[in-house]
């Protein structure tokens, strides 16, 4: 957690999203996701000056997370990797106390949003770090450490030439393979078909991971995945939405 009480006129963001996160983002050629300017309200910009010391969690290559600290006495340890405005991760986290729950998100305005909903909440159960989520599996997550990680709704990049920056790819899931523990599962969802092909086909031919959906990959949408806004505004474009669900093996 941030050890930074520093409340200083000027700082605009987290220092989580300063100096060695930029110039570790530099060094990855090739991302998931393009930090984008976007525009921060008065809530958001108060939140992320005087609640990250709180919930936040600065990104440091030599610094691997001790869960049992951060999170004394929580049942499970669950990741959402690109939370948003954080609606799905404070909702699940608040349904789920007993739980303690990892948010990676990048984006200024919504990490200010969540880090707002998480004070009006007043959840104990909640910490987030703003940084590139494939490093944070690097660097940042033990071994063994995880039960449960969501990917909600990720940027589908659909494009052809940006296919190389969706986020399931080789490396992802030996970083999954990794930081899960035996039996842990990963859940996505995506409203993008073609996407929810690539994450079946990609999943489905890595003898790793045991597929807990149907022939195709796909699972029912379990009741602790709130809906959520990418999720409505798919739906109102007439898109599907699709939910997959894979376990690492035990073995």
């Amino acid at each position: 957690m941030s050890d930074s009480g520093e409340k200083s006129a000027d700082r605009e963001i987290p220092p989580a999203v300063n100096g060695e996160q930029e110039a570790a983002l530099q060094r990855r050629s090739i991302r998931s996701f393009v930090k984008r300017a976007g525009r921060i309200t008065a809530a958001q910009k108060h939140a992320l000056l005087h609640h990250w010391p709180q919930y936040g969690i600065d990104f440091a290559q030599a610094s691997p997370l001790d869960f049992a600290l951060l999170f004394p006495g929580r049942d499970e340890i669950k990741l959402e990797i690109g939370f948003g405005n954080g609606d799905a991760l404070v909702q699940m986290a608040a349904q789920d106390p007993h739980s303690a729950y990892l948010g990676i998100e990048v984006h200024e305005p919504g990490v200010g949003h969540c880090l707002h909903q998480l004070q009006q909440g007043q959840l104990n159960n909640v910490r987030l770090i703003a940084h590139d989520a494939v490093e944070v599996l690097e660097y940042m997550v033990p071994a063994g450490a995880l039960d449960r990680v969501f990917l909600f709704f990720p940027d589908p990049w659909h494009k052809k030439r940006h296919h190389k920056r969706r986020i399931v790819n080789a490396h992802f899931k030996d970083l999954l393979v990794k930081c899960l523990k035996p039996g842990g599962v990963l859940h996505m969802a995506t409203d993008w078909q073609d996407y929810a092909e690539v994450m079946a086909r990609e999943m489905q031919t890595d003898a790793r991971f045991e597929n807990l959906g149907d022939a195709e990959g796909y699972s029912a949408k379990p009741e602790y995945r709130p809906e959520t806004r990418f999720e409505r505004r798919g739906q109102r474009l007439g898109h599907g939405v699709w939910d997959l669900l894979f376990r690492k093996k035990l073995g």
